[in-house]
């Protein structure tokens, strides 16, 4: 699941080095990869907006903080969307392709390989009123660093890559404690096969994020305290994950350095 290379076709897990950008990935879809690691001279740092904010606003407020602190665009390495509500299929497919523009026009998407890293998740109350921008990471230059940072795309309880998502989700269509529980077995492994292949585990973990309008407490001490998922604690999003088959998504990361912007000031609308 972790390196879907090209929709319904999968690998072993697989990757690659994005010099320019700092960092290396697993390579994932045509819309994100599985995964971003700071390649050793750099780290990564993360910035959450005040509030989402629109895409073609938030591409240029990313442009403008990198070209603030002196890094190429290549820097970006991952970031977190919020949408109006889950897509279907298509409209899923439709979206992610208007999305990677940008980066192509960045040069940072090659054809169907794209380094960055990505969340995208529904609100469920207060939505935005648009697809947008809650948070991006980027790297900077740290001649002390190792590369022990990293970002684990978002993920939830189905194969990435597949047409028809709802034929193998698991348990469609069901939110008891037990077909939750299920679900975030199959999610929490997927996090762990992207951090073995980018080199780490649990303990390296700063942050923790779940994205549900489910109860997941029933399993919480279980399936996350005790395998060590909730080290830094855990952010619960009342969110839905972007396609409206699937009811829980995480992901993690390890990152030293996070700061939070205010829209007007990131010249947002």
């Amino acid at each position: 699941m972790a390196n879907v290379v090209g929709e319904g076709e999968e690998t072993v897990s697989e990757t690659k080095e994005f010099p320019k950008g700092g960092y290396k990935y697993i390579k994932g879809l045509f819309q994100y990869s599985a995964g971003v690691a700071a390649l050793p001279g750099y780290r990564i740092e993360r910035v959450r907006f005040a509030k989402p904010m629109p895409l073609a606003d938030g591409f240029k407020a990313i442009k403008a903080h990198l070209d603030n602190i002196g890094r190429p665009v290549a820097a970006f390495c991952a970031c977190e969307l919020r949408s109006p509500a889950p897509f279907d299929d298509q409209g899923f497919h439709d979206f992610n392709r208007e999305y990677i523009k940008p980066l192509e026009d960045w040069g940072i998407v090659i054809g169907e390989d794209n380094p960055i890293a990505r969340s995208n998740v529904c609100p469920k109350v207060n939505a935005p009123s648009e697809p947008g921008f809650y948070a991006f990471s980027y790297t900077v230059p740290d001649t002390d660093n190792e590369g022990d940072s990293f970002v684990i795309a978002g993920s939830a309880e189905s194969p990435e890559g597949n047409k028809n998502y709802k034929d193998e989700t698991v348990r469609y269509g069901e939110q008891t404690p037990d077909a939750m529980r299920e679900k975030a077995q199959f999610v929490l492994a997927e996090m762990e096969r992207r951090m073995t292949a980018l080199g780490f585990g649990w303990a390296q973990t700063s942050a923790a994020q779940i994205y549900s309008v489910y109860d997941f407490h029933s399993f919480f001490e279980q399936e996350l305290v005790e395998r060590g998922a909730a080290n830094g604690g855990v952010t619960w999003h009342y969110c839905r994950p972007p396609l409206d088959v699937l009811d829980y998504e995480m992901d993690v990361r390890g990152i030293a350095a996070e700061y939070v912007v205010n829209n007007a000031a990131a010249g947002g609308y």
